[in-house]
């Protein structure tokens, strides 16, 4: 689809500039100085020829077809330059002007004129406010960038074309290879799943790496994602996502859910190997574009200095890597030819003065060896080691294994001829050992998500009228909360056990409430204004007869008055006392790029103190919800420690699918949780103590 756009046949600069240092001037001479094979147009009315190419007045004046338009005029200029690409047939054009909606009110009026303007003339665009595109194997430069990456299988898009420069300029000198380079600007047009798309088609492309500032349709990047990742690896650098504003939560699930949660939930669903820093685009991109995908997580490390060692173990130990013994005779042979005193167990220490030689042995038989699945090679400078023959030694042995190799050879000066060996020999080397440890998890994790099999789905069968009809009462009587009462029939619609429970007006009829019940109880304040009972002092446990009920009603309906003086109190709602068992919670938040999310953690007042919670996007596999329970840091708690046996995990799982199934059912809900959910040993379920339902929209 977006073939014109990276190899045209015919390329028009519009704007076109006779100035060195002005952007038309830059960039028709990029695109003419590395050797673009196609036709090239100048237009500009004050020239007759620039850079030795004839120029034209307009591009009604181009005598041949144009297959692809660089628009460099003022952007009060450019609605008329679109319908002219459309009357001459030009359906592809980079509209490199600035001044739309990054300006302000007048600017983002001015784009949204463009995006009408561009669909009737029959125009997609890249852009406005871009750098511009490279296609390095087309050998098509169509940007102000200063210089040409080398030609590779790394294909970067970007929402930031300051970002596309920092990025090219640490390439240009490492010689890292570029498939293409796309900055996307304000993607007024064409956007970032367009890219992906056409990325994930294109024959050059190895690896895809992107910067993302925002999504406008989360569930359709989602959907792109989940499509290109299982084809190639996707890597995305998101930023701005450390705070989702200042939205009031009336829930512990809203109040969670900022915009890290988002992101990091969309890019885990969808096959996404997500970047923190610019520094993590490089070193994974490096890893997926030069190495083979490790078959397991199952790693060795050879070292000749025991401290990088230790610290790449750690870094091991901290990831999904695996430290595994090597086979007895790998170990025998090792012990042939290295020192006595050298670690022949993983990681595998073959000592300050080891030269190429023993590297280059030691390194054969480790890749040789059937337990490993992949190796991290480090070296420490020293005075007896060649670091360039070593190189060359680790080289030419990795080029025989269908593992991947990769090295930390620590230093600057000293390594610099050694790295550029690695790097020509498709071997990445990393400046640390944890940097290297983080791309080969990367790679790992990615092997691991393209061998998943496909996703399952529970489809959730429920009556939903009734609770339907209390959707509507809550909105006909433009209330935003729901009651206890609602909640409840909410709940046991979508199969939630929860306490037998009575309302209670007066401490009379709490008392009458609590023998039909069965001490002991609970009490709880009903009131529409109190969210959060137990923050406010308003639920007492534990009541064991007439006189704990009098004086608990007494306590409660007194103390949430002084505190809440406007607040309606419809009485108490009497419950029996649940056994103890496991706190967790459960959450609907909705993102407005996403939709739902749905949340998990340990429960009761530690939500909020730990943060120990996982979140996924709805709609959420069998496979979704089984990952986020043991995503968690406390889920051994819930397996069981010290003797206890293990809760109802199972139970925990349906749990999130029912409330999957009702974010589904009912997308007016903005924010619920129950918390706790009360979770009893392994068949033994869960059951719903406590809940709250926010509401809005259309």
């Amino acid at each position: 689809m977006l073939n014109s756009f990276f190899s045209p046949k015919s390329i028009a600069v519009i704007g076109a500039s006779r100035t060195p240092g002005k952007v038309g001037f830059d960039i028709l001479k990029n695109i003419i100085q590395y050797d673009y094979e196609g036709r090239v147009y100048p237009i500009n009315p004050s020239a007759d020829e620039i850079l030795g190419k004839k120029s034209y007045p307009s591009l009604a004046d181009v005598p041949d077809s144009v297959e692809l338009a660089v628009v460099v005029v003022p952007a009060k200029n450019v609605l008329e330059v679109i319908e002219q690409c459309g009357k001459k047939k030009i359906g592809s054009a980079i509209i490199i002007t600035a001044g739309f909606k990054e300006s302000g009110v007048e600017g983002a009026r001015l784009e949204h004129e463009l995006v009408y303007r561009a669909a009737e003339a029959g125009v997609r665009f890249v852009g406005p406010n871009c750098l511009g595109i490279i296609d390095t194997h087309a050998k098509m430069n169509a940007s102000f960038a200063a210089g040409m990456p080398a030609q590779g299988g790394i294909g970067f898009f970007s929402q930031s074309g300051a970002l596309c420069l920092a990025v090219l300029d640490r390439a240009l000198p490492d010689g890292i290879g570029f498939s293409k380079f796309i900055s996307m600007g304000n993607k007024a047009d064409i956007t970032d799943t367009d890219i992906m798309r056409a990325l994930a088609e294109d024959e050059n492309t190895k690896v895809i790496l992107g910067y993302i500032e925002g999504v406008s349709d989360g569930k359709k990047f989602m959907e792109v994602a989940s499509e290109v990742s299982k084809k190639k690896p996707l890597i995305i650098l998101k930023s701005g996502t450390t705070s989702s504003g200042a939205k009031a939560a009336s829930s512990h699930t809203g109040a969670l859910a900022g915009r890290e949660a988002t992101f990091d939930a969309a890019f885990r669903q969808s096959g996404v190997i997500r970047a923190y820093t610019l520094k993590d685009i490089f070193n994974f991109a490096l890893a997926f574009a030069s190495q083979p995908l490790p078959k397991g997580p199952y790693i060795a490390i050879i070292t000749n200095s025991g401290g990088p060692g230790i610290l790449a173990a750690d870094a091991c130990d901290k990831s999904d890597l695996q430290l595994v013994t090597l086979h007895k005779e790998t170990i025998d042979k090792l012990r042939e030819f290295l020192p006595p005193v050298a670690s022949f167990y993983n990681p595998i220490d073959i000592l300050g003065d080891s030269g190429a030689e023993r590297y280059e042995k030691t390194l054969q038989l480790v890749l040789q060896d059937s337990s490993i699945q992949g190796v991290l090679v480090l070296l420490t400078p020293t005075a007896t080691v060649d670091v360039a023959s070593t190189a060359r030694k680790v080289s030419y042995v990795s080029q025989f294994f269908e593992k991947p190799v990769m090295t930390s050879f620590m230093g600057k000066k000293s390594i610099e001829s050694a790295s550029r060996i690695l790097m020509n020999n498709n071997i990445p080397n990393y400046e640390y050992p944890e940097e290297a440890v983080a791309a080969y998890h990367a790679m790992y994790r990615y092997h691991a998500w393209i061998k998943k099999p496909p996703k399952t789905f529970t489809n959730i069968n429920v009556r939903k009228n009734g609770v339907a009809a209390i959707f509507e009462k809550v909105k006909q009587e433009n209330r935003e909360r729901f009651t206890d009462e609602e909640i409840h029939e909410v709940l046991e619609t979508y199969g939630f056990r929860q306490p037998k429970g009575l309302f209670a007006r007066t401490s009379e009829e709490a008392v009458a409430a609590a023998k039909r019940i069965g001490y002991p109880v609970v009490m709880k304040i009903m009131s529409p204004q109190v969210v959060h009972k137990s923050d406010i002092g308003g639920v007492r446990k534990n009541l064991n007869n007439k006189k704990d009920i009098e004086n608990a009603f007494f306590e409660i309906t007194t103390h949430v008055r002084n505190i809440l003086p406007a607040a309606t109190i419809y009485g108490v709602l009497i419950q029996e006392m649940i056994p103890p068992g496991k706190e967790v919670i459960i959450g609907i938040t909705k993102d407005p790029q996403f939709g739902h999310m749905i949340m998990f953690g340990l429960g009761g007042i530690y939500v909020e103190v730990l943060r120990d919670i996982s979140f996924r996007i709805v709609p959420l596999s069998n496979e979704d919800v089984h990952e986020m329970v043991r995503e968690i840091k406390t889920f051994p708690l819930l397996r069981g420690v010290r003797g206890e046996a293990e809760t109802d995990i199972g139970a925990i799982e349906q749990s999130l699918l029912s409330f999957n199934q009702l974010a589904m059912d009912f997308p007016k809900i903005i924010e619920a949780d129950i918390n706790p959910l009360l979770a009893h040993t392994r068949g033994k379920g869960v059951i719903a103590i406590d809940a709250r339902f926010t509401i809005g929209g259309e």
